[in-house]
């Protein structure tokens, strides 16, 4: 046994004392080698230490070559998700996945290319399952959490959703955590384990929302005077939908509190997704313009105060 071949990944701490006497007994036949017929002791080690060169440059290539195909792999299901019209969530899930357990299946080529034992590996890695799994337990958490939400869908890449006090559009999910982007284009990550253990509030999952509108007039407003003319400002917007559309109905308005210094209206009407704030904003603006225009005044802090003589 020359030296080069004394050193070998082993789970047992026997082998291990084993190996490391091996090697101080291929140590002294080297150099007891080098007192007898030196030219040859170099000689071999040399011839050794080619040999071992060759294996590292063969297990650089399989890991290049690997690294290429693993890319390969990724484009390729890539492209049969878009052209099956997979749902991204379960598209992006499924490729980290592949992605991370080929990168794994290579590590391990790699390693056994440059002829450490593989078997022996598998049985480290086993013996340690249990220490990795406690160390690991967050990650592991998270994984699960990730089957969960794969296989209940509580959303799906590109639905807004609320979720661990961020709000925002899902751009990716991973196997252990989900990518959203907020409005104002930060990225936020969060793990699988507490979005699966936690509320998500998804606004997109439905086609129609309702908005609403409050307004505060000053006492000894018409009620039945504003409530029309809410309903002509909030029906005339051409977002906002009517009783005829699946999920949706007639816009709707009233008397929604009696405040110290005013009377609160509301108005309420259905729109799709797609156009919540600018129907929010626009029937917003005519509210402004048009209740004043009509003669309802909006109201100021008021505080009535009484004198009373001793």
């Amino acid at each position: 046994m020359n030296l080069l071949q004394t050193i070998a990944f082993t789970p047992s701490t026997d082998d291990i004392t084993s190996k490391v006497d091996s090697a101080k007994i291929a140590a002294g036949d080297f150099a007891q080698a080098i007192a007898t017929n030196p030219s040859e002791a170099f000689r071999q080690l040399g011839h050794d230490a080619i040999q071992f060169g060759l294996k590292v440059l063969l297990a650089i290539i399989i890991y290049i070559v690997g690294a290429w195909f693993i890319k390969l792999v990724k484009r390729a299901l890539k492209k049969y998700f878009e052209a099956r019209k997979t749902d991204k969530t379960i598209a992006s899930f499924t490729t980290s996945f592949v992605s991370v357990a080929l990168t794994v299946l290579l590590i391990v080529l790699t390693i056994s290319t440059l002829g450490f034992d593989t078997t022996s590996l598998a049985a480290l890695l086993a013996g340690g399952g249990v220490a990795i799994g406690m160390a690991l337990s967050g990650t592991l958490q998270n994984f699960s959490g990730g089957l969960l939400l794969l296989a209940f869908k509580p959303f799906k890449v590109g639905d807004f959703i609320e979720a661990q006090g961020y709000a925002g559009t899902v751009a990716e999910m991973s196997i252990v955590n989900t990518r959203i982007n907020l409005p104002d284009n930060r990225s936020v990550t969060i793990p699988h384990g507490t979005l699966a253990n936690g509320n998500i509030n998804n606004y997109t999952r439905n086609p129609v929302r309702r908005l609403e509108w409050k307004v505060n007039l000053e006492y000894g407003t018409d009620s039945d005077a504003c409530i029309a003319k809410l309903l002509e400002i909030v029906s005339a917007n051409d977002m906002v939908l009517d009783d005829s559309t699946p999920g949706a109905a007639k816009p709707m308005a009233a008397v929604f509190q009696l405040s110290d210094s005013s009377v609160t209206f509301v108005a309420r009407g259905w729109v799709f997704n797609e156009n919540y704030w600018d129907a929010y904003f626009a029937v917003n603006d005519e509210l402004y313009k048009q209740l004043p225009a009509a003669g309802f005044k909006f109201p100021f802090p008021q505080l009535d105060v009484h004198f009373r003589q001793a």
